[in-house]
């Protein structure tokens, strides 16, 4: 397989995002910029690959520039890390014009900002809840129709001798619906497609994903869901409103909107990495509460996702969003439902009730909800293993945005046809009321549980299967295998959907095969059992996910069996493959760094990973000097340590910190010969966040050139040094847990010899074989 590859994005189509002149996308080596100092210690390591210090820009500013380069064939190779993606800044740049603003700051504007926060968790809790009813009675409202006329065109086919027609139909409705949210995903903003919950996992790992938060996004992300889920394909609305709610998060946090270029003078403090991905957070918590009734679940899935830079009081905004979230949805949804001020509706899945015979279970049954795990974790597996092949075939062939409308239009066919012949077949249709003796058995006939699936709502489905009614074993277990692969099918396609309903259902369908197996049993709680173990044999999360699963079904009863579940189908499935989250991450090259180093990378030290030589720049540096370095479309470093001679550090330097030195000329000759020049503010980079303009935009005259340009009151004085024998546990762990970008290698005299990065550490994950690699290359 080919060494360089070409960016991919979410959607299996080329990347948008990327800059004219790049040259090779994806990290696998870089070559050094001309006009930059580097430093080097003479007889080093081995230094692998020499990968550049930094990635690329997140974006361009202009949709002509996003459109250039567009690859024709896209080969793959997952053991690359894109140069699309760049880390945020957690970590706050403590130069002189943030000491000085935070010391003019008073106790009470500190108090000021504090109520802010929480003033704007709650605009994000309740424009989630109102994203989430909006979808729902959207869903309700337009499969309600798409019923009425299918069946309305059955009664009357039927009556004349021919389904035939009624099947075409089926079919062909479906398509259309479906064309139509994979037109608006593939052609207008293909980030939306899926779930969006890898892109947030990204997000809150530290990564900056383009487009991800965009309002373009939220508006495709909502209709391309809506269009799914009434097409009938197999996929839920559930995971992409955490998506949703990331994005309202981004919007409302910064007080104006990008795509709209509207300022509303607000938030304007929050405009940094640093208090935006605090929020993304509270509105992924948000999107969590909405979709399953479950606000200590969104916590705890925020949590799992970022526990790094957590702290109490964030906590309990995250919380509050939470709340606000699901209490406005129960709130709107009792006034659709003509029941105002009932707020016991749950979110927007709905596991029913047990009843009180239902609750309890035998200590003997715990080994048999534990091999009920196992199985989810093996069939969690063989899901993500044919769906990663899958994904890789489209990633080669279906690349091109009119053949993903056309394998979503081909995926809705089926599945309508699929559904069309287990709703024709089935003997657990049961008719509507004694008074129907019809001659056809299929005209004016019901499905509990087949049709509820397949033409109206999945989520009254869950219900059926844990807690009501009866089935055929061979209905549960057909219906278990076509489902299975017509999930399988759909997710990775080009259009919003989530995968957390399916995985359900096919869990429920199978848990309830089991109980009625064992004569003595209840089924219901076989099938939230089955349910549980199936979701958590794909997506592998399980502190959340118990937690969500307990609050969905409002019993703690099976809280306990349900996390035993939960851990023997992770344990079991990670044997065999990763989550399908991880599986598409890693898919697109994105450098995600997870909890815990490598077990045998002890051996490997700073010095091993860190890339070198590196990019400097001194105190006092000369603009021509910084230019060249910037425009370099080699290497696109991001962030260049500042030194003094003899090669000492000083400092850092971030690439959109010189952007906006360059844009507003702070030039050392300038500012002596201006009688009035006003001192650059935070407030000129907070305006330029996020989108900041390219280097190409930034017009320096030659004269410019010779000038020169001093870095000492922007750059951070401060930035976190490691010894070069620092073991990579050790440097991994201040990655973690301090949401580093950039962590500088110096040695025992403090001059830099090296720079570690994300992607210096996300490519020991890349492959269980990396370490070896490594080895083998040393040797």
């Amino acid at each position: 397989m080919s060494n360089i590859t070409k960016k991919v994005s979410w959607s299996s189509r080329p990347d948008e995002s990327g800059a004219a002149g790049e040259g090779t996308p994806l990290l696998n080596g870089s070559e050094q910029p001309r006009h930059s100092r580097q430093l080097s210690e003479e007889g080093s390591l081995f230094q692998i690959g020499r990968l550049s210090t930094v990635d690329l820009e997140e974006e361009r500013t202009s949709d002509e520039d996003s459109l250039r380069g567009r690859p024709k064939e896209i080969p793959h190779n997952e053991k690359l890390l894109s140069l699309k993606y760049e880390s945020l800044d957690y970590d706050n740049i403590e130069n002189q014009l943030f000491l000085e603003e935070e010391r003019r700051m008073s106790h009470m504007g500190f108090r000021c900002l504090e109520i802010s926060r929480w003033v704007v968790c709650g605009l994000i809790g309740f424009l989630t809840g109102l994203i989430a009813c909006f979808i729902d009675i959207a869903v309700e409202q337009l499969a309600g129709i798409k019923y009425q006329v299918v069946k309305e065109n059955i009664e009357k086919f039927t009556e004349v001798g021919g389904l035939s027609i009624s099947l075409i139909l089926w079919a062909v409705l479906n398509s259309a619906i479906v064309m139509l949210g994979a037109i608006i995903v593939a052609f207008f903003e293909p980030i939306a497609a899926g779930s969006g919950i890898p892109q947030i996992k990204c997000y809150l790992n530290g990564v900056k994903i383009p487009r991800v938060v965009r309002l373009k996004t939220l508006v495709v992300k909502v209709c391309g869901v809506i269009c799914s889920v009434v097409g009938g394909l197999a996929v839920g609305k559930e995971g992409p409103m955490i998506h949703s709610g990331a994005v309202v998060a981004a919007g409302v946090s910064q007080g104006r909107s990008t795509s709209l270029k509207r300022d509303f003078k607000i938030f304007e403090y929050f405009r940094r990495d640093t208090e935006k991905r605090d929020f993304v957070s509270a509105g992924a918590a948000a999107g969590v509460s909405a979709a399953f009734g479950a606000p200590v679940g969104g916590v705890l899935f925020s949590l799992e996702e970022g526990a790094s830079f957590w702290n109490q009081m964030l906590t309990w905004r995250i919380f509050f969003a939470s709340m606000i979230s699901t209490f406005t949805l129960n709130f709107f949804l009792s006034i659709y439902h003509k029941n105002p001020g009932d707020l016991s509706n749950p979110g927007l899945i709905n596991f029913g009730r047990f009843e009180t015979d239902s609750v309890t279970y035998n200590l003997y049954e715990i080994p048999l909800f534990i091999a009920m795990g196992a199985i989810g974790g093996l069939l969690g597996a063989l899901f993500n293993v044919l769906n990663y092949w899958l994904t890789i075939f489209r990633i080669r062939y279906v690349h091109r945005p009119c053949l993903q409308v056309m394998e979503a239009m081909l995926v809705a066919a089926v599945t309508a046809t699929v559904s069309f012949t287990m709703i024709y077949f089935s003997n657990d249709c049961q008719p509507l009321g004694p008074e129907h003796t019809e001659e056809y058995p299929l005209q004016r006939r019901t499905c509990n549980f087949v049709n509820s699936i397949t033409v109206i709502k999945q989520n009254s489905s869950l219900s059926f299967l844990c807690f009501k009614g009866t089935y055929n074993p061979l209905t549960l277990g057909l219906f278990t295998l076509t489902y299975f692969f017509l999930a399988c099918w759909t997710y990775g396609l080009s259009v919003s959907a989530g995968v957390f309903i399916p995985s359900l259902l096919i869990g429920a369908a199978w848990g309830r095969l089991c109980g009625i197996l064992l004569i003595w049993a209840d089924p219901g709680k076989y099938a939230l059992i089955g349910a549980a173990a199936q979701l958590g044999g794909i997506v592998r999360m399980t502190l959340s996910l118990t937690v969500i699963m307990v609050e969905a079904t409002g019993n703690v009863t099976y809280g306990l069996p349900i996390m035993l579940v939960l851990m023997t189908a992770k344990i079991v499935g990670d044997y065999f493959q990763e989550g399908l989250y991880d599986i598409h991450i890693k898919l697109q090259s994105v450098p995600f760094l997870h909890w815990e180093a490598p077990a045998t990378s002890h051996w490997l030290t700073a010095r091993s990973v860190m890339s070198s030589p590196v990019t400097c720049l001194n105190r006092l540096e000369k603009v021509g000097t910084i230019v060249d370095i910037l425009s370099n479309t080699s290497t696109n470093h991001n962030g260049f340590p500042v030194v003094e001679l003899p090669a000492k550090l000083c400092g850092l330097i971030l690439r959109s910190q010189l952007i906006v030195l360059l844009k507003h000329k702070v030039f050392v000759e300038l500012a002596r010969s201006r009688l009035t020049h006003r001192k650059l503010q935070l407030k000129d980079f907070r305006d330029a966040y996020p989108r900041f303009p390219p280097i190409q935009s930034i017009h320096v005259s030659q004269d410019e050139r010779e000038c020169m340009m001093d870095l000492r009151e922007f750059m951070n004085p401060t930035p976190y040094t490691v010894p070069q024998d620092t073991s990579l546990p050790r440097v991994f762990k201040l990655f973690r847990a301090l949401g580093l970008r950039h962590l500088v290698v110096v040695d025992d005299e403090n001059r830099v010899i090296g720079l570690v990065t994300r992607k210096d550490l996300a490519r020991y994950h890349l492959g269980k074989h990396g370490l070896e690699e490594l080895q083998l290359a040393q040797t």
